[in-house]
């Protein structure tokens, strides 16, 4: 018999790490389990989020802004540079370094609460009197614990298409792209291929067109970001088009994909028509799935959908008792903010508290350039509901902070309740998009109606004022329209 825990947690990205954190703070005794190892095959903690997406996609599409800025805004500013230079390998190198100093950062928290750090690939080994075990499996190696809480937060990983082989190397998932594996040797390639038009494709696609590289997003899908309100995805479709010059065709069904002397040739269709498109990098992007296989489940008797999630009540329990599960793994938002929520409010519950996640107040980014975020309902959402709804929206053009930004693209659009004036959808394309949205998600937290926004006094200047101007709008009484 192994040691003895009172809760065992088992993954430990954004919401596993903050589950365990959360669970020491409260006097819990924990332990961590993770397979995760970097490039040099040492154990890392915070999951795909901190080591291969969230945060590593950020630094570059920082980097690749600073020098979108410089080829293409800096005159107006009066500055100007003679034969200006730019270093991908360097900004994949800033990149790792904010990695591995954020991932050492968590393991010093590790440390603080006193949790237990495991390395491997745990499962679920069935119940030892109250208590559940749990295996650990790496390089040959068994470790095994109980506790009588586990929780899984096991994320997810990306999906390919049939038959598609990604070898990190000319056929690249969202790992590959943001690694040294996308240089060719050291520049960005000339021509890039990526198959999906979500959130990942469009930043990965935006980090490489502003260094350079000729763009094109194959979506098989007829709609642009179907999820988000369509009047801000018809705004930003134009832009990454027209402005980034990025090519993203609707519709494409990818048919083959064949690599031919470094070459990676795709057969695909629009509307039945044949089409071909010849480039020297592919990234496939065309979502995520749950990371179940391997946990033990059908052994254990838990419960999982037809898609491999988990399957939980709304405060995140399964159908085993003692057993949680939390973020990419469960129904929701594949969002990292939402899985540390649940981690942190299943943590909670275990101590005997009565925590709420509001998963109908969770914010949506994209961070292109300008940023989408949106939270609650779209308008085309509420028709469907036959919800009867008003709505104000105010340019960014007319905003000061903008203009001196030269960032003075986009909207806000503010969607309330017809009869109450309670917002009921908030949706932003335009600068800092990403900062913006959290007043929205306060404001409908609070129940606040539009006319509470409106009442609120916005600094000048700044771009919060474009929120204000569109509360104000919802009641036809903008100042600046």
């Amino acid at each position: 018999m192994g040691q003895i825990f009172d809760v065992a947690v088992i993954g430990a990205g954004p919401g596993g790490y903050i589950a365990a954190i959360r669970a020491a703070q409260l006097g819990f005794r924990v332990v961590c389990a993770d397979r995760r190892r970097n490039k040099n095959g040492a154990p890392t903690l915070g999951g795909t989020c901190l080591n291969v997406g969230c945060i590593p996609s950020k630094a570059l599409l920082q980097s690749s802004e600073h020098v979108h800025m410089l080829l293409n805004e800096f005159a107006d500013h009066g500055i100007t540079f003679k034969a200006p230079q730019f270093d991908a390998v360097r900004m994949i190198a800033r990149k790792n370094e904010i990695v591995t100093g954020l991932t050492r950062g968590i393991a010093g928290l590790f440390k603080k609460n006193r949790i237990e750090s495991v390395s491997g690939s745990a499962r679920l080994a069935g119940k030892q009197g109250d208590n559940w075990r749990v295996d650990v499996f790496d390089a040959g190696v068994v470790k095994s614990f109980e506790a009588r809480h586990v929780i899984i937060a096991t994320g997810s990983s990306p999906r390919s298409l049939p038959g598609l082989k990604i070898d990190n190397v000319t056929i690249l998932d969202n790992e590959g792209a943001l690694s040294e594996s996308i240089l060719t040797p050291t520049d960005p390639p000339k021509r890039l291929g990526i198959i999906g038009a979500g959130v990942i494709g469009l930043e990965l696609g935006s980090v490489w067109k502003r260094l350079m590289s000729e763009v094109t997003i194959l979506e098989a899908l007829p709609t642009f970001l179907p999820n988000a309100d369509q009047q801000i995805a018809r705004e930003a479709f134009r832009s990454l088009t027209g402005d980034t010059g990025m090519k993203i065709e609707l519709g494409a069904l990818v048919k083959d994909v064949a690599v031919k002397e470094g070459v990676v040739k795709i057969a695909y269709e629009v509307k039945g028509e044949a089409r071909s498109l010849e480039v020297d990098k592919l990234i496939v992007a065309v979502g995520r799935g749950p990371n179940t296989e391997g946990l033990g489940a059908r052994e254990a008797g838990l419960k999982l959908d037809q898609r491999g999630f988990i399957e939980v009540d709304d405060e995140c329990r399964t159908n085993l008792p003692g057993v949680w599960a939390i973020g990419d793994v469960v129904r929701g938002p594949m969002l990292a903010h939402k899985a540390s929520e649940e981690g942190v409010a299943v943590a909670e519950r275990i101590a005997g508290q009565k925590p709420r996640v509001n998963l109908d107040t969770i914010p949506f980014i994209v961070y292109t350039n300008p940023e989408l975020a949106w939270v609650g309902k779209t308008e085309e959402q509420l028709k469907a509901d036959g919800v009867d709804y008003k709505k104000g929206a105010s340019s960014f053009a007319y905003n000061g902070r903008a203009l001196t930004m030269a960032a003075a693209k986009g909207f806000v659009k503010i969607l309330a309740d017809a009869k109450t004036d309670r917002i009921l959808g908030v949706h932003i394309f335009g600068p800092m998009a990403s900062e913006l949205i959290a007043e929205a998600v306060v404001a409908m937290e609070f129940k606040a109606s539009a006319e509470d926004l409106a009442l609120i006094v916005h600094a000048h200047p700044s771009l919060s004022e474009v929120t204000h101007e569109a509360a104000l709008a919802v009641d036809k009484r903008a100042l600046h329209a």
